[in-house]
């Protein structure tokens, strides 16, 4: 498209560019099954794209661009929109999360990254990589730490998180970096920002045995869920299996501790820990 301006980096990149791509499919008469249709993807995807949930890559870029007459103008600012200090199995998660209305999420292994201390981080970043040079590990650090301040709003987004039991008894960092981070996760839901539970041991067998999972809703777009393995993440929008995992967090909670007893739980370990290192 003759005279079409790239996008500022400065700003919200992957927002501005959703904002453009409503503005050129309205433009063409399109709804956005239609142009779904074109990309062969859903029309869910292209409202996620629009509203800046999901990242622009460059092969739908370009066939964009064909098919809504722009030039190269998604082409040349798709890269802008993906710039992301996160690794990149996790960055479009990462960016996603903060635009979601409410975040449910289990975990069987260790703290949500939401909930997590710089020292809990820092200890979980190094497992993953013991080579990594230390500026590395900084890095990923602050990536980490700077997502927490989501949860600076006094009420969005709802975060609610179930805990398996072995994520408290795994001791990452040493006693006295798990004392820390439990009081921390203990601190953030007494002062109601968080929802936090625990699933026991006790429970048995469960419905999520297979892995984590992230649920997030939106004001502007349809329901994601996040799956994340060693090195590997995937968004899904396919509204079965949404429904479904959300089914999933749903007999989750129903079969973990109330947060009361939850929060007591998770006290009691803090100060177990805190004990332990002292002895």
């Amino acid at each position: 498209m003759a005279g079409q301006k790239d996008l500022d980096p400065s700003s919200s990149p992957r927002a501005l560019l959703g904002a453009e791509l409503r503005h050129a499919r309205e433009k063409a008469g399109l709804s956005q099954d239609e142009l779904g249709q074109r990309l062969f993807v859903s029309g869910s995807f292209i409202g996620q794209l629009e509203a800046g949930t999901r990242r622009m890559l460059p092969e739908y870029a370009r066939m964009l661009d064909v098919e809504l007459g722009m030039g190269d103008f998604f082409t040349r600012n798709c890269g802008a929109a993906a710039k992301s200090r996160y690794p990149e199995h996790f960055a479009e998660a990462a960016e996603v999360e903060k635009e979601a209305t409410a975040i449910r999420q289990y975990a069987p292994l260790l703290i949500p990254g939401l909930l997590q201390t710089p020292a809990y981080a820092r200890a979980v970043n190094r497992a993953y990589d013991p080579t990594a040079p230390e500026a590395t590990i900084d890095e990923w650090v602050d990536g980490r730490i700077t997502r927490t301040r989501l949860l600076d709003h006094p009420t969005m987004p709802l975060l609610w998180a179930v805990l398996d039991e072995a994520v408290l008894r795994r001791e990452t960092g040493g006693r006295a970096v798990m004392a820390e981070a439990l009081d921390h996760v203990v601190a953030i839901a007494r002062r109601g920002r968080v929802i936090v539970q625990v699933l026991p041991f006790s429970a048995g067998a469960h419905k999520a045995m297979e892995g984590s999972m992230r649920l997030m809703d939106f004001a502007e777009a349809p329901p994601l869920v996040y799956f994340e393995g060693p090195g590997t993440g995937r968004l899904e929008d396919d509204p079965t299996t949404v429904t479904q995992l959300r089914l999933t967090f749903e007999l989750l909670a129903a079969v973990a501790l109330s947060p009361e007893k939850s929060l007591a739980l998770i006290e009691t370990l803090a100060q177990d820990y805190a004990h332990e290192e002292l002895s």
